[in-house]
């Protein structure tokens, strides 16, 4: 049977690799600690899933409108007036499959063949391939851990090309964990006025900040800002809502409106009742967004000050998302439990056969001296797996 070279040249998602072979060792009994999937420990909260059970009892079960109910999209509106300072009519908000859908459709929308779209790196997994499908051209910029490996207004400007139509913004930042100040936004802002080219502003982790960090939308930086920016949001993380899989895009109108055409095609709607969970996800009646938040920034705080204690270990401290990012490359080169570790891949897959420790190898992210350890687990494992990793580290 024949299979397309467009989905040959699709790599698995790394993150998911890493999620199913630590699973699969569950599965056979094995003791894993797993720190490899970027997902929430904490349950759906129970006013969400009661508005989504009503709704199937009430049968509401049927085709939607394909940009999303309208109750839904007014709420979003009204959220990110309220939140993000941002004023959009429900006209220029979709509701897709998941935020990982609203950027694959964002692209397919607005990306023609050979169109260069700006990567910094670390870079989600998914950016490239999504890029790639689109049939454009993925430009990376190599960032400087020593500016906690953001990109500067200078990269920016150097990266543009005549072919340059996009650049996407991830902030707070997986796998990173690192947030743009509205300072650093603004200078990037600043420098892309006079171009054409477009902001993809991946918001999907923007309740997840800490210690003080403030978090503002790229496109409420300025009119300009505003015009160019297509925002990315959803409920995967703030509402512990993965599996539930909606997500949403704020954009200019046209934008809007190539997507539902696209989306029209490829799912029709989102899932009737699991819009309805979203309807009343932003209601939070117990707080329940604010404590998951507060856990998260303890246990950030908690996993960088161990990764940080282990010799050959740099982790920038986590200001977003629930992510550690430390720098390992200091052990490549040597050789543990008769293997020799030569980059993140060979450090992450020993660690796993080795310790039973499952993390995800930074070159799956643009940064291989760079392993990513998700801290959406409990303090009790966050421990027991940092003590396998440092024990491991000095065999």
């Amino acid at each position: 049977m024949k299979v397309s070279k467009r989905a040959q040249s699709v790599p698995s998602s790394a993150t998911m690799a890493v999620d199913t072979k630590a699973k699969e060792l569950k599965a056979k009994g094995v003791d894993v600690v797993g720190f490899g999937a970027g997902e929430p420990d904490f349950d759906t909260p129970q006013y969400i899933k009661d508005a989504a059970i009503a709704a199937i009892k009430s049968g509401k079960t049927k085709y939607t409108a394909t940009p999303g109910i309208p109750e839904l999209r007014k709420a979003i509106a009204e959220k990110l007036l309220k939140e993000n300072n941002l004023t959009y009519k429900p006209e220029q908000i979709i509701v897709n499959i998941g935020a990982k859908h609203s950027v694959y459709e964002s692209m397919q929308a607005v990306l023609d063949e050979g169109d260069e779209v700006i990567v910094p790196t670390p870079y989600w997994v998914t950016y490239p391939e999504a890029t790639k499908l689109a049939g454009a051209v993925m430009k990376t910029v190599e960032t400087d851990p020593k500016n906690d490996y953001k990109i500067t207004p200078e990269q920016v400007k150097k990266a543009i090309t005549p072919k340059t139509a996009m650049i996407i913004i991830n902030s707070p930042n997986n796998p990173g964990g690192f947030t743009y100040t509205p300072d650093e936004l603004r200078a990037i802002a600043k420098t892309l006025e006079g171009t054409n080219v477009m902001v993809l502003s991946d918001e999907i982790y923007e309740r997840l900040v800490y210690d003080g960090t403030k978090f503002i939308s790229f496109a409420a930086l300025s009119e300009d800002a505003y015009k160019r920016t297509i925002t990315i949001n959803g409920f995967s993380k703030a509402y512990a809502m993965t599996g539930w899989r909606l997500g949403y895009v704020a954009a200019p109108i046209e934008v809007i409106k190539a997507m539902s055409r696209l989306q029209g095609h490829m799912t029709q709607n989102p899932v009737s009742f699991v819009q309805q969970g979203g309807l009343v996800a932003f209601t939070d009646p117990n707080n329940e967004v604010e404590n998951m938040r507060i856990e998260f920034e303890k246990r950030g705080k908690f996993m960088a000050d161990r990764l940080n204690a282990i010799q050959g270990v740099k982790c920038p401290k986590p200001t977003g998302a629930f992510y550690c990012f430390p720098d390992v490359s200091a052990h490549f080169g040597r050789t543990i439990g008769g293997v020799k570790i030569n980059n993140s891949m060979d450090f992450a897959a020993a660690l796993l056969e080795q310790a039973n420790v499952a993390l995800v190898p930074g070159g799956a992210f643009g940064c291989d001296n760079n392993v990513r350890l998700s801290f959406a687990t409990s303090m009790e494992l966050i421990t027991k797996g940092i003590d396998r990793l440092e024990k491991w580290l000095k065999s």
